[in-house]
């Protein structure tokens, strides 16, 4: 749409257009513009200009097509066998990553509920065998248990937040009673929110709290959230009207963080070697962008309009199951890692829960070069994130 409206533009500015400003009265800036599009219609005669835009448009179109059809017909799909479900409730199930490695399998090692977003699936914490963070924490003498939240049924449909979090005070009481001890949670991106209001609301039941780029104070960074905060009412009343908010829904709220995300990223796609690490890493990662699961529709107007509008756990009003979640009464150790590369989650917002004054009572900061996915899945994920966190869980 940008590109094509460039020629539209062109046809309102240019000199012979009876709509168009004369240059001597233009900004400086467009003025000078005008000055060399002069310069290149004497060079190439009249038109000239017309022609190299739309040559320009029709090149930049064609190497992002090329470059989605490359990533398309690519053989390269994730592979990896998923450990057996030990736990299910409707379509939400418990995957133990500790069978998948004999030192989380001896006794006293600590258990790690591991809680991803609601939206996009948990598969990028386990991507390949060389991207796996949850078989790092198996691989350490950790035993993960992965909270797979599946697509939402006829009733969950119908889940609101408070739903989400009652389910996981009973995965956790779960994993409680087979380890014999409350384990660490470990929640990423919503699913750290999520794990917020778990601590809260059972703290007996959680030993150790673990957010990865949470949002929490979504006010914090209004200008790189303004399209969610002006188009959220629109999608809660289209999620109200449909019963969920469809998945590319959401994902035109990730694009618009980035209009032009697209072209870069499968324009650097196409000059990859096709046969290559990176290659398939690219699509790997694209896959799961583009699998995601709807959102249940109250828990969609819930996060649109509670969180984004109205900020509620930031001003310390968000209640779930009748209880305000307010991270200062968290006793429990935790720990908060904030990407400051983060275009998803603003590090200013996921930084609230580390607050002195506001922020969790007994936490540990750690801010990392990196982006809000590059945290789990870089090259640089390993030694910034993954061992920190897998040495924090640890630790006694």
């Amino acid at each position: 749409m940008t590109w094509a409206s460039s020629e539209s533009a062109w046809q309102l500015w240019k000199r012979d257009s009876p709509s168009s400003s004369p240059s001597s009265t233009a900004p400086e800036a467009l003025a000078e513009v005008l000055r060399d599009v002069a310069a290149l219609e004497t060079r190439a005669g009249k038109g000239g200009f017309e022609q190299a835009l739309h040559r320009e448009i029709g090149r930049r179109m064609d190497r992002l097509a090329q470059g989605v059809l490359a990533y398309r017909r690519h053989p390269v799909h994730r592979t990896l066998e998923n450990p057996a479900a030990v736990w299910q409730e409707g379509n939400t199930r418990l995957l133990d990553y500790g069978l998948t490695d004999r030192a989380a399998r001896k006794k006293g090692t600590r258990a790690v509920l591991v809680v991803p977003s609601l939206i996009n699936r948990w598969e990028v914490l386990d991507l390949n065998a060389e991207k796996s963070l949850l078989r790092a924490m198996a691989a350490n003498g950790l035993r993960p248990y992965l909270v797979d939240w599946g697509t939402p049924d006829a009733e969950e449909r119908r889940f609101d937040l408070s739903a989400y979090v009652a389910r996981l005070e009973r995965a956790v009481s779960y994993v409680g009673k087979r380890a014999r001890r409350a384990p660490a949670v470990m929640g990423y991106c919503m699913g750290g929110t999520l794990a917020v209001a778990l601590a809260a609301r059972q703290q007996r039941r959680v030993a150790k709290l673990a957010l990865l780029a949470a949002p929490w104070d979504f006010h914090a960074d209004k200008a790189g959230h303004a399209f969610l905060l002006s188009a959220g009412p629109l999608l809660a009343q289209l999620a109200d009207k449909l019963g969920e908010l469809p998945v590319d829904a959401l994902q035109t709220l990730f694009w618009s963080l980035d209009p032009w995300l697209a072209m870069k990223k499968f324009g650097r796609f196409l000059g990859m070697d096709q046969q290559g690490d990176s290659a398939r890493d690219f699509v790997l990662l694209e896959d799961w962008l583009n699998e995601g699961a709807p959102l249940a529709g109250p828990t969609a107007r819930e996060c649109l309009v509670g969180w984004y509008g109205d900020n509620l756990p930031g001003i310390g009003k968000w209640i779930v199951g009748g209880k305000p979640i307010v991270p200062r009464r968290i006793t429990k150790p935790a720990l908060v890692m904030i990407p400051s590369g983060d275009r998803i989650v603003p590090p200013l917002s996921a930084a609230a829960l580390a607050d002195r004054k506001r922020g969790l009572k007994n936490v540990t900061r750690l801010d990392l070069p990196l982006g809000h996915i590059g945290m789990v899945v870089s090259s640089r994920a390993r030694e910034l994130c993954w061992t920190p966190l897998i040495d924090w869980l640890k630790a006694h």
